[in-house]
């Protein structure tokens, strides 16, 4: 199961009856992702509320593709997102903090813990796999990679 699987609307039954619909309590669900891409009804919420909506279609949403936003481009930014947040050395709790405090969405902190952890393994098998093929020069970059994401 992808993080993105993980990572939830905060205040879900508030942001329904604000919406007058019914969306996913998931983010990345898709009739929730229909309601922040279509920008239908977004004037009802409150203006907090809808600036971290808006903010999330905006760097998340945003793409050239046919599909989107069922492209994949939105989660893989948002994993992006994780893995720059890790890099400047927060936590898994402080990550779920800012982005909280950033987009209204939230994870469960083990969830966030378990991301990084496998985040971490991929980047020793692509390690081993660029030393065997004499990618001396690769290796070190996904060993620089590894070592911000596992401080």
């Amino acid at each position: 199961m992808a993080i993105t699987d993980k990572i939830y609307v905060k205040n879900h039954r508030q942001l329904s009856s604000q919406l007058e619909t019914n969306i996913p309590k998931g983010a990345f669900k898709g009739a929730t992702l229909d309601v922040l891409f279509q920008g239908e009804g977004l004037e009802k919420l409150d203006d907090a509320t809808r600036d971290r909506v808006l903010d999330f279609s905006q760097d998340f949403l945003d793409c050239d593709c046919d599909n989107n936003p069922y492209c994949g481009c939105p989660e893989r930014k948002f994993i992006q997102y994780l893995l720059e947040l890790r890099a400047q050395g927060l936590g898994p709790d402080a990550i779920v903090d800012v982005m909280t405090d950033d987009y209204m969405v939230y994870a469960y902190p083990g969830d966030i813990l378990s991301f990084l952890d496998d985040a971490v393994r991929t980047l020793e098998a692509a390690e081993g796999l660029a030393r065997v093929d004499g990618a001396a020069e690769k290796r070190d970059e996904i060993r620089q990679s590894k070592q911000e994401l596992a401080r």
